[in-house]
């Protein structure tokens, strides 16, 4: 269930207003401006970028896991605190209360192409940082649910799930971006909706961590 909750978070980063508008943005960087072959060079590029920063989001999973591997005595606090920072993303994200540095994004700089592979690795690396900001409530939670994991591969492997929801769509983007214009419209259109829905769901998330529930799961 954890692997699934954190899936989902992925998924919903991906759709959030500073990772979808930028789209296309993305995907004329991983073609790099190639005519030729530009599907075939974009989806290993996309693949490129997708291992930058799931590597990034793995070690975020290490660092939680094993802070929460320290204070593993103290098991209701940290549900406490973990769910406590979990619901106020989701009341974030529903727009009931502001956090400032939530809303930010760096934005990449639009003459910066990446050359192939393993350039498109650093790309995500460092792109993972700009994002962590505007993605941060769910990425948050994700990192909150590995602190609560009483193994720590565990917790990496829940910010590996992460990585996957999120980096899934930019893979199949790249196959098929000319084909789901329709659908990024339509989640553009009704963005205020589905971000109080994803709010409620990260509240949810939030009260089950701090009644240690989410822990039973494990």
């Amino acid at each position: 269930m954890q692997l699934i909750i954190t899936f989902l978070e992925g998924l919903i980063s991906f759709i959030s207003p500073c990772v979808l508008p930028m789209l296309p943005v993305y995907m004329l960087y991983f073609a790099a401006g190639e005519k030729e072959k530009k599907k075939a060079r974009a989806v290993i590029n996309a693949l490129g970028f997708v291992l930058g920063f799931t590597a990034v989001f793995m070690l975020l999973g290490v660092f939680a896991s094993a802070l929460g591997t320290l204070v593993t005595g103290h098991r209701t606090a940290v549900n406490i605190v973990t769910g406590s920072v979990v619901v106020l993303f989701g009341l974030f994200y529903s727009g009931i209360i502001k956090v400032g540095f939530l809303s930010k994004t760096i934005r990449p700089d639009t003459d910066i192409k990446p050359k192939g592979f393993f350039s498109s690795v650093f790309f995500g690396a460092v792109f993972s940082v700009g994002w962590s900001p505007c993605t941060g409530a769910f990425l948050g939670s994700a990192v909150m649910l590995a602190s609560q994991s009483k193994h720590p591969l565990y917790g990496v492997l829940l910010l590996l799930t992460y990585s996957l929801g999120l980096g899934v769509p930019f893979v199949l983007c790249a196959v098929l971006i000319d084909s789901l214009k329709g659908a990024f419209d339509f989640i553009k259109k009704h963005y205020k909706s589905i971000n109080i829905v994803c709010g409620v769901f990260l509240i949810i998330i939030g009260i089950l961590m701090m009644s240690g529930v989410m822990n039973s799961l494990l």
